[in-house]
């Protein structure tokens, strides 16, 4: 280790970490205890947090933000950067001290103010929030789920706009670190994706596992013995062990082996056919004299006598907190200097590559701007009226497949269920290692058609890592029922603002005979519950095409696209009003001739109920509106004025009809509505059957109607 600053007061019993082929000085492990202690600090100051984990991981992130990343802190929005996740969000301080050391964005106030109201360090690192931050993750798994669909994107990415380049050549390469914990390795949502990241050969992907055998419930030995090396060689991953443990047995000094951990990973990097995990084992909380290698240590403030204690073992002045030399800030933000040369090298590529490529070039730019192609009304199909009608699953089949190629930065498929969502684009190639071909499904590494296999949580996930990425559109396909099983990942993507796509069909009793574990009831209205979800219910053909439109105009939140598994007529739209109203969330579709007695507000496969029963209470002499929506979100962002000319607050009198739980419904109708709905679970059976049995029928939506007018007219 070279010599430039000598540290003289750090204890002798601490051994100083390996780092000759890191090319660190003394000045690297002043900023590397420097990093421990601000950590420590910051969770004392505020009263709560993980300080431990960000303790024994200073060495590691800061390997990854001063030696292996790509990055500019003045752009970090830059696209050719690496991308950085902390899957163990909990101990974010081991991100927010290296944006701090870096020059990122953050500065030593913002570390004091961890943790509190309006601060850029909120508990767990958040997208969007926090200038450099790539993810938010919180709950563990996401993080490591959702970085394996970073990497995805990149190699789709670099296939859509620079497919010729050799690997490693193009302005559109670039890495995806993540550094995971015990507990992002024991939740299931990282067995899946990890799994598929082996299948896909994702060798632009590398994870540090920290094996600490520590969480909040201490040692980790009563629930978690697993070998997880061999787990992830049967994977298909890349394994490489690293432990720093092993130095402290018999009496030795833990030792931090930096260079043992570099070359790990830079060795793992070289194995471009897998993804690479470096499994570390450390001592939590190192070197707090009392509470390394506890349970306490996880989640709780070390306690004023255990820093200072801490402190002197390090060197550091134990009366003082958020001590930075000012040798050491100048030393680590010279990584603005390497990431803007570094900046400035790939804009030169990236200029000769958009020279010799002017469309991906006009592409790319179209995408960044958020834009949809000039010609992308003209190319959404209409549908012609039919009595008999399609499925809107079918329908939305349809819609891709005239979309595919004008919108190129769209892609995805579903967790094995492509031919019920109707999610594959025909005659494309699928996203996958050329040998993992099919004779059903052909494809390559730049393919555009996605296999998640069974697992919907890490689809979603994925499905967000795609978003954050930016330079591509994605969508992914299960029935409605189990979106049960994506509801963490549905919720993170609401969080982060971002334009994730799920499709879920069979949408209602109406998946027939598979019987009740497979027909939604609850679940449109716990959907409805996620703020920021845009839940879409299209109640035909052309509905169905609109909803397309308005989910890719979108770009600030995820769209919940709920498809039926039967036909649903197609309305003729010279009788009824355009389909264009779908945009809006709710509309007039028909209405009385003067003002109407009820209202029917329908979505889904239940519009052609209501079409119907406005027939029979017309024919009453009872004036009859039908509002089709198949958004609460979309119609409750117009404005005032709008929602009253579809719903005059004066109109008392409505019915809301739906196949799912009526929770959703209250605010609509009031107290004098109705709401025909199910609030108990199906049975197995056609689904003609089960709609007559369960009250979606015309004539049901009519006595509710009549009982409505009664209400109102009782008063």
């Amino acid at each position: 280790m070279t010599t430039d600053q000598s540290t003289p007061e750090r204890s002798d019993a601490l051994a100083l970490p390996k780092a000759d082929k890191a090319g660190w000085s003394d000045i690297d492990v002043r900023a590397v205890d420097t990093a421990r202690l601000l950590a420590a600090d910051a969770v004392q100051k505020v009263g709560n947090g993980h300080p431990g984990t960000a303790m024994s991981l200073a060495p590691v992130a800061y390997l990854i933000y001063q030696n292996l990343m790509t990055y500019d802190p003045t752009d970090t929005e830059w696209i050719g950067r690496d991308r950085f996740v902390l899957s163990c969000g909990h101990s974010s301080l081991t991100q927010y001290v290296q944006l701090y050391l870096s020059g990122s964005g953050l500065e030593l106030d913002d570390l004091k103010a961890l943790r509190t109201w309006g601060s850029k360090t909120p508990g767990h690192p958040e997208v969007h929030h926090t200038k450099g931050v790539d993810i938010t993750t919180g709950p563990l798994g996401s993080g490591l789920a959702s970085a394996v669909g970073m990497a995805m994107a990149q190699r789709r990415q670099k296939g859509l706009y620079d497919p010729k380049t050799p690997a490693g050549e193009s302005p559109f390469d670039h890495h995806v670190y993540v550094i995971a914990s015990d507990g992002d390795i024991m939740e299931g949502v990282t067995a899946e994706a990890s799994s598929l990241a082996g299948h896909q050969q994702l060798g632009n992907l590398t994870l540090v596992y920290d094996e600490n055998y520590i969480s909040i419930e201490d040692d980790t030995n009563v629930s978690f013995s697993e070998d997880v090396a061999k787990r992830y060689e049967s994977y298909g991953w890349d394994v490489r062990v690293v432990d720093w443990r092993a130095s402290a047995k018999d009496g030795g000094k833990y030792t931090e082996d930096v260079d043992a951990l570099f070359e790990a990973i830079e060795e793992g990097k070289k194995v471009t056919d897998k993804p690479s995990i470096v499994i570390l084992r450390t001592i939590i909380a190192y070197p707090a004299p009392t509470k390394q290698n506890t349970g306490k240590a996880h989640g709780s403030a070390l306690g004023e006598d255990e820093i200072k204690a801490t402190k002197e073992l390090l060197g550091f002045d134990p009366e003082q907190t958020f001590e930075v030399d000012d040798a050491v800030i100048a030393h680590t933000r010279k990584a603005i200097q390497r990431g803007q040369a570094a900046h400035a090298e790939w804009t030169k590529k990236f200029d000769a590559w958009k020279s010799a490529n002017p469309e991906a070039a006009e592409l790319l730019e179209r995408v960044q701007a958020k834009k949809l192609p000039a010609n992308f009304d003209e190319a959404l199909p209409v549908f012609e009226a039919d009595a008999k009608g399609i499925a809107s699953r079918a329908a939305s089949g349809k819609v891709l497949n005239a979309l595919a190629d004008v919108v190129p930065e769209l892609w995805g498929g579903s967790a094995d269920l492509a031919g019920s969502n109707n999610t594959t684009m025909d005659n494309q190639p699928s996203f996958i290692p050329e040998e993992r071909s099919t004779s059903t499904w052909k494809g390559n590494p730049y393919g555009r058609t996605l296999h998640f296999g069974i697992r919907e949580n890490a689809m979603g996930m994925i499905l967000n890592g795609i978003e954050l990425e930016g330079l591509t559109r994605a969508y992914g396909g299960t029935f409605l029922v189990f979106s049960d099983y994506m509801r963490p990942a549905v919720r993170l993507a609401a969080i982060q603002q971002i334009p994730s796509t799920f499709v879920w069909t069979h949408d209602s009793i109406g998946v027939g005979e598979d019987g009740p574990t497979h027909q939604p009831i609850e679940h449109l209205s716990a959907l409805r519950a996620i703020p920021n979800l845009n839940v879409v219910r299209p109640g035909d053909a052309n509905e169905t095409a609109q909803a397309w439109k308005k989910i890719l105009e979108t770009t600030d939140a995820p769209t919940g696209l709920i498809l039926s598994r039967q036909e649903l007529p197609t309305l003729d739209r010279s009788e009824f009003a355009s389909a264009e109203g779908t945009t809006k969330g709710g509309y007039v579709l028909a209405d009385s001739e003067g003002e109407p007695n009820i209202i029917l507000v329908a979505t889904g496969s239940e519009l052609s109920l209501a079409v119907e029963a406005r027939k029979e209470l017309e024919a009453k002499g009872v004036a009859t509106r039908v509002v089709s929506m198949p958004c609460r979100e979309w119609f409750d962002a117009q404005d005032d004025s709008y929602k009253e000319s579809v719903l005059p607050k004066n109109i008392k009198a409505r019915v809301a009809v739906e196949a799912g739980h009526p929770m959703s419904w209250y605010d609509i109708v009031g107290t004098d509505g109705r709401v025909v709905g199910i609030d108990h679970f199906g049975a197995s059976a056609d689904a003609k059957t089960l709609f007559t049995e369960f009250g979606f029928t015309p004539a049901k939506v009519v006595e509710a109607a009549e009982a409505s007018i009664a209400a109102v007219e009782g008063k």
